[in-house]
């Protein structure tokens, strides 16, 4: 359960990427000698981004890798805020974006399952981990979720921290509505 209270502070919802919006795995291969790299996104989830961004919360992507994919699925997502770091170091980038927007760590949720999003999970006022986050990751989140990344758990957050600010019924119902009007007016 999430504190209404605290649910209406949230402006800024941040998610790691693998293990998270990916059940952690990556296919690597190479076509025409250019490395590629592929993850696999569960839709769902990324419906549950478009109804927070919907309900006027800001989304961002933190991840310890580089890849191409992430850079897709963000677009995709319509996700500006994206910090990708090779080595793994998520603070920077994190901190970075909630400079650039004038937002307090106190007023973000982190979604994380692993030793590399410990820094971002201290300092956020609602730290969430996915329900195959290690051990010590769960032991700091106040927020444990059903689902596995890449299996829901995204879509899950989304959907209790709209619930727990009171804005669940009315975002779905625009967002249906709106596609609805639309599929009318072609």
């Amino acid at each position: 359960m999430i504190d209404p209270a605290l649910a209406r502070a949230i402006r800024l919802v941040a998610f790691d990427v693998d293990g998270v919006m990916t059940d952690g795995g990556a296919y690597l291969g190479d076509v025409d000698g250019r490395r590629i790299e592929l993850k696999r996104y569960d839709i769902q989830d990324g419906l549950g981004i478009a109804l927070l961004r919907r309900a006027g919360i800001r989304v961002a992507i933190v991840t310890g890798r580089v890849s191409e994919s992430v850079r897709f699925r963000a677009q995709e997502l319509g996700v500006e805020d994206v910090a990708q770091d090779p080595d793994g170091y998520k603070i920077v980038g994190f901190t970075r974006m909630l400079a650039t927007h004038g937002i307090e760590p106190r007023e973000c949720a982190f979604v994380g399952d692993d030793f590399p999003d410990l820094p971002v999970l201290r300092i956020v006022g609602l730290p969430v981990a996915v329900a195959n986050a290690v051990s010590e990751i769960r032991h700091e989140c106040r927020v444990h979720l059903d689902n596995e990344g890449g299996r829901g758990a995204v879509r899950e957050f989304c959907e209790r921290l709209l619930k727990a600010r009171g804005a669940w019924d009315e975002t779905w119902r625009g967002y249906v509505a709106e596609r609805s009007d639309a599929a009318g007016s072609r």
